[in-house]
């Protein structure tokens, strides 16, 4: 038999675990004292030493490359174990009927010849009773290894053992999976038991009464420094949960199919009794760890590196589907993503979301402190994006221990995005069909039925996903007006007293300064009234003669601004350049007239100023504008001052409906409804409307 060394290097890939040779020599040791236990019962405990050399790369002094010995107290590399060795795809182990040794096919010592230049082997094995030494050295110049390249000869030595020795990083992989890496701590003794007692863990525990009293020694030499660790089997925990999880098959194709099996092994580790780098969850293969899926349930590298409430967690995910579709290379599964990365139902493979699926609650249930407030997170998801219970619950999207306030509401979206996605396409696919469809056959109207319900369907999805947004982006809005009405927003009470124009900054909340709905499509007038958020133009502080009707005449003569500083001039100084706050006009002949008035600004001072702007408005917009909502908003008004005005019932402002008289004819040009009212009144009417919408999405803000 020949082990073409080239070819197997190109046909199996490199397993991106730069610990996998530490795997694959630890590996084969335990199989093969399993292998002399079963015809030596009297052997004592598994002895497996491990010897780390760091030293200088050549040519480059800063850099470190390793020398990796391992010695068990195996069977040695009898002719059996030199034939498996040199052959791909042996199926030397299969047919060993020994509890716990390793199904294999072969390639791990591959993975030797991907990582490292030179291979030695040293051998000593048991032949009917007489001993002899096998030994192999070989380097990366090598094409092929068969049974004539290993030296065998007799020798005195009367205890079987294996000696492998992996010397000097190639240098493609070590620019790939070293450089720059600190190798002192990552294949420091202390490292690599920690690893090990990990990644072995299942198999070590499996094991513990085959194995006997075994030691595992990490040692590691770099200049004139030494380090020992050992483990031992009294260093390994006691299994705290086990659990066996049904898997099904989600696909309709492969209902039938029997659920795929899983076995959950749980150790929950006291941080005061093992110093651990971390929790640990993962899918195993033959009883070792091959794929980590420890951030799928601890989202944050903080509750991943760190014990939860006084104890790190090793969650191990076994099966036989698992043991059976394992990658060459050991270091993932073959399986697709999803349900719908599936080429064919005759693979009959289930998928990781499907195991995902099946184990997310056992697994977080394993994980969840007692304490943790699952209901506190939901909560603040909906106070600061508009998530509510409902919608979460309503997309699928679980809830659990490490999820952080962004990562739901991003799954929650994606959710309702893939649903509006899918219902998009099957309304378009329905919509083709109706093209097709006789408008004379029943077939059209079943389609058309198919329509509406599809498009209703799909509204209620696009809709909860925006509402939640609006309810939420305005409830902030109308807590900055609270705030600015009060003056407890920050710029209200800097040092710089110019900076401090409470109406300016009312003004913009409502609608910005200066604008016009032309430019700004993004404002808030709907505090006022929802209806005016939807009116033909509205425009802030801005020239009137410049108002165009229909995007093309001017809504005012040309001599309105003029006029307005008249009238203003006359009134009060230092308003001369002064126009209507907002003014919201519509193709039907209204507009809507609104004043702010900073917090500590009297508004029976400026009773008056609505009557003028309408009269004004109404004779330069030559009879084009002839109903007139004025509203006259602050915190300050003394009522005795007010004539003609009626309370509102429940008391919050006041209300006039009066004639615009052209007064130099005497002649009725319009109506002007006029409102007096205080901001917290506004403030309180809108939280009012908003609450329905709340009430819809079930959210509580606050």
């Amino acid at each position: 038999m020949t082990l073409d060394v080239r070819g197997s290097l190109k046909n199996t890939k490199i397993n991106q675990n730069y610990y996998v040779v530490i795997d694959e020599l630890l590996s084969n040791a335990i199989d093969s004292y399993l292998i002399r236990k079963e015809t030596d019962a009297h052997v004592s405990g598994l002895r497996v030493s491990f010897q780390v050399e760091l030293f200088e790369k050549e040519l480059f002094d800063e850099e470190l490359d390793l020398k990796i010995t391992c010695v068990d107290n195996g069977a040695g590399l009898g002719n059996q174990e030199t034939k498996a060795f040199v052959t791909k795809d042996t199926s030397y182990k299969d047919d060993l009927a020994i509890t716990g040794i390793g199904k294999c096919k072969g390639s791990g010592r591959v993975q030797f010849f991907h990582y490292f230049s030179k291979l030695e082997i040293d051998s000593i094995y048991n032949s009917d009773g007489i001993f002899k030494r096998r030994t192999l050295r070989v380097d990366d110049s090598i094409k092929e290894i068969n049974e004539g390249s290993f030296i065998l000869e007799d020798t005195l030595e009367t205890d079987t053992k294996t000696r492998i020795t992996l010397d000097i990083i190639k240098e493609e992989i070590y620019k790939k999976c070293f450089l720059n890496m600190d190798l002192k701590e990552k294949f420091s003794a202390e490292s690599l038991r920690k690893y090990v007692m990990i990644s072995f863990l299942q198999r070590l525990v499996g094991l513990k009464q085959v194995l006997g009293d075994f030691c595992i020694e990490f040692k590691t030499l770099c200049g004139d420094k030494e380090a020992i660790q050992q483990l031992h089997r009294e260093d390994l925990p006691e299994v705290t949960t086990r659990k066996d999880v049904n898997i099904p098959y989600s696909r309709e194709t492969e209902s039938l199919l029997s659920p795929e099996l899983c076995k959950i092994s749980h150790y929950k580790l006291n941080e005061s009794d093992y110093k651990l780098s971390g929790s640990t969850i993962a899918l195993c293969a033959k009883s070792s760890i091959v794929k980590l899926i420890t951030k799928n349930y601890l989202k944050t590298k903080t509750l991943e590196n760190n014990p939860i409430n006084g104890f790190y967690h090793i969650i191990l995910i076994e099966g036989d589907f698992l043991d059976n579709h394992v990658n060459e290379q050991r270091d993932d599964f073959n399986l697709p993503i999803d349900i719908e990365s599936t080429e064919s139902f005759l693979e009959r493979r289930i998928s990781f979301q499907e195991i995902y699926d099946a184990l997310d609650e056992d697994i977080m249930a394993m994980l969840t402190p007692p304490d943790w407030d699952k209901q506190g997170i939901i909560n603040t998801v909906g106070n600061k994006y508009g998530i509510s219970s409902s919608m979460i619950t309503e997309v699928n999207v679980r809830v659990h221990y490490g999820d952080t306030e962004e990562g739901i509401v991003q799954r929650v979206l994606k959710k309702y995005q893939d649903i509006i996605i899918q219902d998009t396409s099957e309304i378009f696919d329905v919509r083709s069909e109706i093209l097709n469809s006789d408008p004379n056959s029943d077939e059209f109207r079943d389609k058309v039925n198919e329509l509406a319900w599809k498009y209703t369907s799909s509204l209620k999805n696009i809709d909860m996903a925006n509402l939640s947004q609006v309810v939420v982006r305005r409830t902030a809005i109308l807590e900055i007006l609270s705030l600015a009405i009060n003056k407890r927003l920050n710029i209200q009470n800097a040092d710089d007293k110019k900076r401090q124009e409470n109406e300016k900054i009312i003004h913009n909340i409502f609608f910005p300064m200066r604008k016009d709905s032309e430019e700004i499509k993004d404002h808030d007038i709907w505090i006022l009234n929802e209806e005016y958020h939807y009116y033909d133009y509205i425009a802030s502080d801005q020239l009137l003669s410049k108002m165009s009707w229909d995007g093309s005449e001017n809504l005012f003569d040309s001599d309105i601004d003029d006029e307005l500083s008249k009238i203003l001039q006359e009134n009060y100084e230092n308003n001369s350049g002064k126009r209507p706050d907002i003014a919201i006009f519509n193709n039907e002949g209204s507009v809507i007239i609104i004043e702010f008035k900073a917090p500590d600004v009297d508004m029976d001072r400026h009773i008056g100023d609505l009557m003028e702007y309408a009269q004004l408005l109404a004779a330069k917009s030559n009879g084009k504008l002839k109903k007139f909502y004025g509203y006259l908003i602050g915190s300050s008004l003394n009522p005795n001052r007010l004539t003609n005005y009626t309370r509102f019932p429940n008391g919050q402002g006041w209300f006039n409906t009066s004639g615009v008289i052209e007064h130099s004819t005497g002649q009725r040009v319009g109506e002007l409804y006029s409102e007096i009212l205080f901001y917290d009144d506004i403030v309180d009417r809108a939280n009012k409307r908003l609450d329905v919408y709340k009430k819809r999405l079930n959210l509580d803000l606050g």
